[in-house]
């Protein structure tokens, strides 16, 4: 049976061209480490990483020196990074009602340690009104965190109106673009952003296991590194290095990592990422028409100009779990149900505790494998 894979929220699929090649020849014909060798291979090796900073400073519109590009092993790293490496005892921070735990697990364990967290609101579509977020600013609000677009539903948030009040009132806005990167432009100089944490492994299209932290110089000198160690720097001493991108890059770098990276940002900046956007939001809109007269319930916007590639389904009166494995069994169609590691998004979007089924869109997504979807699940709605 021919699969189509509707679960690029996860991880997307397939990578970009040339990424496991890219690997591979890093693993075969490469080998060296980076900041350990002034040797031919070594020093091949450090220009692709270089190259990769250079990339992702370009395709995110990064006004910052390239040290200010720092690679992670993911967005979950990166965002753990800033939580627990920029926050203290009696620090307040705002988030939106539809984070994924990459943010609120670590906000929610400093709680312990006096940090406090406000939500914004949302409505019942997971549509968040930026300027809700006015009235929650304390005087010891330290950052505003926020998914660019929601991972269980695709609600995008209103970034510019939202980066105007944070720059208006002096406090640093951390923007988690796990389900935007590649997938739509993100422009980091006209946002006035503190720092982007981007996974490599989603609308990036590279490997697991890699991603990267934009952050803003002044932003990240107030940052504790969570992990210190080796950088082949300052070799001298034994204590971290001050200077970027070494003091949060300590360890061996995953560069076979990097390597993937750096083809799939290749494709990407070649394409372009617009024409990635104008294609995902068009299958997205043919996909939520198509459900219009399906007897399910589709949460979020059901707007394909208000969310991303993103729709989630609550296949209502039947265990959406069921609904997924028969999606997958009787028709390929592969999904993911559950609650996304976001079930406050749930509760907002009233889908607590049972979820939703979650089809996610990527650049080689078809006409013809949406339409496909579609009639899927017409069929088990109607079982």
């Amino acid at each position: 049976m021919h699969t189509i894979y509707l679960d690029n929220g996860a991880t997307s699929f397939p990578k970009a061209p040339g990424v496991g090649e890219a690997m591979l020849h890093y693993v075969n014909e490469n080998g060296a480490n980076v900041n350990r060798g002034v040797y031919a291979q070594a020093s091949s090796a450090a220009m692709t990483v270089l190259e990769t900073r250079e990339q992702l400073k370009e395709l995110f519109h990064f006004p910052g020196d390239l040290r200010q590009v720092v690679f992670t092993p993911g967005a979950t790293y990166g965002l753990n990074q800033i939580i627990r490496g920029g926050l203290h005892p009696g620090d307040h921070v705002i988030v939106s009602s539809l984070e994924h735990n990459a943010v609120m697990r670590p906000l929610t364990e400093l709680r312990k340690n006096g940090v406090v967290f406000t939500r914004m609101p949302a409505d019942k579509n997971g549509q968040t009104k930026v300027n809700s977020v006015v009235p929650l600013i304390r005087k010891n609000t330290k950052m505003v965190i926020v998914s660019h677009a929601s991972n269980v539903c695709g609600a995008m948030l209103n970034l510019k109106d939202l980066a105007c009040i944070c720059k208006a009132a002096d406090i640093p806005l951390v923007v988690d673009a796990a389900q935007t990167a590649g997938h739509l432009p993100i422009d980091f100089e006209k946002l006035g952003l503190a720092a982007l944490c981007v996974p490599g492994h989603k609308g990036l299209l590279g490997p697991q296991g890699i991603g990267a932290l934009l952050l803003d110089k002044a932003f990240a000198e107030k940052l504790s590194p969570l992990v210190t160690g080796g950088t082949g720097s300052a070799s001298d001493s034994e204590e971290q290095p001050a200077y970027m991108p070494d003091r949060f890059e300590s360890g061996t770098m995953n560069l076979p990592g990097i390597f993937g990276l750096n083809a799939a940002l290749s494709f990407i900046l070649e394409q372009g990422v617009e024409s990635f956007y104008a294609h995902e939001t068009a299958l997205t809109e043919r996909f939520l028409l198509g459900l219009k007269d399906v007897p399910v319930r589709v949460a979020g916007p059901g707007d394909a100009r208000r969310q991303v590639g993103v729709i989630s389904v609550d296949f209502e009166g039947r265990d959406n779990a069921e609904a997924a494995f028969a999606l997958e069994r009787d028709f390929g169609i592969l999904t993911r149900c559950g609650l996304h590691c976001a079930p406050n998004a749930h509760r907002v979007l009233r889908t607590f505790p049972g979820g939703t089924v979650r089809f996610s869109i990527g650049y080689s997504t078809t006409e013809a494998e949406i339409d496909a979807a579609v009639a899927a699940i017409r069929q088990v709605a109607s079982k």
